[in-house]
């Protein structure tokens, strides 16, 4: 069970949005990114180039390759310091990002996101968002309905741009292993009702289980 629930983290972690604009701190100046990537925003944190990025999330020794599609609005929505894990829209009674000195970002949120739980993530990000970015960040999960799910966590993301969503991708679309498709923006891709629901979140969950059970026999 233990390896289900870290395949699961990472299946839903690129997901993760909160509703709440996050507290930049005044403490540094942000840093301008190259430019190869975009600008870093007096007002806020760097924002990721549109396109295709393929994202590699390590967590409790599991790894998952996922491919997503952005434009700002997607790129707004679907934070690169993963506020959230549900794969919905969270309520975050705190979220700050400090860019510092030398150059990248440590973020801290707290987060609450129903029968997940509230998520406290603690980390840092290194990169210019044009190309290449990395985040390493610590969750602690508390009150969640999977008890498994709770206590602490680490997780490595690291992404590279790819180049133009392919055409068969709109915004917002997030690639599982398997095939699976995602929207972000609220919809299931290709899905007949056109919107995520508990029940694709679900299915999401069984197949993470299958996953887990697979990895588990290959041990033997």
């Amino acid at each position: 069970m233990k390896h289900a629930i870290a395949i699961s983290t990472l299946a839903l972690i690129a997901l993760g949005a909160c509703s709440k604009k996050p507290e930049i701190a005044a403490s540094a100046p942000a840093r301008a990114a190259p430019a190869s990537g975009p600008a870093a925003s007096p007002a806020g944190p760097p924002s990721r180039k549109a396109g295709l990025w393929t994202q590699s999330i390590v967590s409790d020794k599991m790894q998952q390759t996922i491919k997503m599609c952005l434009d700002a609005a997607a790129d707004a929505k679907m934070k690169w310091w993963g506020s959230s894990q549900a794969g919905r829209s969270a309520s975050c009674t705190e979220e700050k990002v400090t860019p510092r000195l030398g150059g990248g970002w440590d973020f801290h949120s707290v987060c609450r996101t129903g029968a997940t739980g509230t998520v406290t993530s603690d980390g840092s990000a290194m990169g210019d968002f044009g190309s290449h970015y990395k985040v390493e960040v610590n969750t602690v999960t508390a009150g969640s309905t999977m008890q498994q799910a709770n206590g602490p966590r680490t997780v490595s993301i690291e992404a590279t741009w790819e180049g133009p969503c392919p055409a068969d991708m709109k915004p917002g679309d997030i690639e599982l292993p398997g095939g699976m498709r995602l929207n972000a923006m609220g919809e299931m891709s290709g899905g007949p009702s056109g919107r995520v629901t508990s029940s694709d979140i679900a299915k999401m969950r069984a197949q993470a289980l299958a996953m887990a059970r697979a990895a588990h026999d290959q041990e033997k």
